[in-house]
């Protein structure tokens, strides 16, 4: 049995360069033809990694173009009480850091 595919023009480009295309196969309703829709992917931009402004004892603060990142893991076996006091030490510390290079900068 031969079945006769409809394929786009920019999608055989892309094939006979080389390169492989994803795509979906499928029937049209008021034809009845099967056709073949390449997807168009997109490549990602390449990330800047993020900068890390002060590494912590239990964790870091880093700087993304859009955001401050803080991250802090304290074990559990410290007690609620403990916990608190060093994460509050933690985030004060990373924040006067972030204070400090503020001005720096304006400098």
């Amino acid at each position: 049995m031969k079945k006769y595919i409809e394929i786009a023009e920019e999608v055989l480009k892309r094939i006979d360069s080389g390169k492989f295309v994803e795509g979906s196969l499928h029937r049209e309703n008021g034809t009845g033809a099967i056709t073949f829709k390449g997807y168009n992917r997109q490549k990602l931009s390449p990330r800047k990694p993020d900068r890390l402004i002060c590494q912590l004892e239990n964790g870091w603060l880093k700087e993304s173009p859009k955001r401050y990142k803080f991250y802090n893991s304290v074990k559990k076996t410290l007690g609620h009480r403990l916990v608190n006091v060093v994460m509050h030490r933690e985030l004060n510390t990373a924040m006067n850091k972030l204070e400090v290079e503020e001005i720096i900068d304006r400098v």
